[in-house]
């Protein structure tokens, strides 16, 4: 049995963390002392205490416990247990991992039990289930979110490993143990385990022999790769340098290819940044172009480049902002007749450079302003420029 397993929390008191659904003041405490339960799906990082909480669940309610992972999940499992429960006064609690996993035919054999509370339903994922589940799953349950456990929370965990394994941890090895699991229990308690098969003290060198890198969340997930690249463009958008260089770096380290990134970049310099600074979408698309001919690790270098020229440079969505307005005005059918002088056969065309670069006409048959500059940036200076062509 792995110490991860051995030092499971058995009650609501022993449990570690997620103290903002956990709190005795909270909703969720309150029902499960209560023993009234109800169906919840737990989503967050690994290693946070989603099957636990739901095992304390189990065992607090007098539930029989069934885990199952939906990927090999199969429905003939599910229907032999209702019907083993069937006239019975007692509950099974069915615990379903990765249940972002779920086939439409898995969810609608759970409907049933879900409705007349003849089941327990508790699922977990590392990803956000509510894309994944049906409305009606949705409907008759309750989303909670697993956080990432604390410096604190982690130290806690370490004292009660050493105090069980009757370990001594050097103060440099505690915090390398923190600072590189990943705010993830069941990976600092590995590290502490077969670290404590070397030495029964826990030193910094046999901790960084067995890993040498520090987990980071991974972004294979869909949530945390948005998440991330949402940051890092809010981030741009809000001017704050080092914010994006950060969240570059996660995705870097994350494992993002440059093909994402890069277009990312290319999107937001036209859309956030358009002509305050019109140099800012050929750095981005030279960003684009030479950081995906050139690959990592080097095309860290450019996009970094890049990242720090446009979150410092002026912003403006005029551009963005009219394009969506003109679209928007076609699609409500606004279809105008294009004025003669500017078709095809040229009836009547003036052309602005036998007029020495303007002449009044006709080009557009409505009054209609799409465009509305803020004067941000070089937009100023394309305002007036317009201004003496006009003149």
């Amino acid at each position: 049995m792995s110490l991860a397993q051995i030092l499971r929390p058995q009650s609501l008191e022993d449990f570690v963390g997620q103290q903002h659904i956990l709190h005795k003041d909270c909703a969720l405490y309150k029902l499960i002392t209560l023993k009234e339960i109800p169906h919840m799906f737990f989503y967050g990082r690994p290693g946070t205490g989603k099957t636990t909480l739901a095992r304390i669940i189990a065992k607090n309610s007098n539930y029989d416990f069934y885990n199952f992972n939906a990927t090999s999940l199969k429905i003939e499992q599910l229907r032999e247990i209702f019907k083993r429960y069937n006239n019975s006064l007692s509950k099974p609690l069915i615990f379903i991992d990765e249940v972002h996993r779920l086939t439409k035919t898995q969810q609608e054999v759970l409907l049933p039990v879900m409705e007349d509370y003849s089941a327990i339903i508790i699922g977990a994922s590392t990803e956000n289930p509510h894309f994944a589940l049906t409305s009606a799953i949705i409907s008759r349950s309750f989303l909670y979110e697993f956080k990432g456990l604390s410096y604190q929370e982690l130290d806690e965990v370490i004292n009660k490993a050493s105090q069980k394994l009757d370990i001594n941890i050097e103060d440099e090895a505690k915090e390398y143990l923190i600072q590189s699991s990943g705010q993830d229990a069941r990976a600092l308690l590995n590290l502490i385990e077969f670290s404590s098969k070397l030495d029964t003290v826990i030193s910094l060198k046999n901790l960084k022999q067995l890993r040498p890198n520090p987990i980071n969340e991974s972004i294979s997930s869909s949530t945390t790769h948005y998440d991330l690249a949402s940051a890092m463009i809010k981030s741009l958008r809000g001017s704050d340098v080092d914010a994006s260089l950060y969240y570059l770096a996660r995705l870097i380290n994350g494992g993002e290819s440059v093909d994402y990134i890069t277009r990312r970049l290319v999107i937001f310099a036209s859309e956030d940044i358009g002509n305050a600074n019109p140099n800012a979408l050929n750095i981005a698309t030279s960003t684009m172009i030479s950081c995906n001919k050139i690959g990592y690790p080097e095309s860290k270098i450019i996009m970094g480049q890049c990242i720090v020229y446009l979150a410092s440079s002026p912003k403006s969505n005029s551009s963005y902002l009219a394009i969506g307005e003109a679209l928007k005005y076609v699609k409500d059918g606004k279809i105008l007749d294009i004025p003669d002088e500017i078709k095809d056969k040229n009836i009547g065309y003036k052309n602005p450079h036998n007029f020495g670069g303007f002449v009044n006409q006709n080009y557009f048959n409505s009054n209609k302003q799409f465009y509305d500059s803020k004067s941000i940036g070089y937009e100023k200076t394309l305002n007036e420029w317009i201004k003496k062509i006009k003149q």
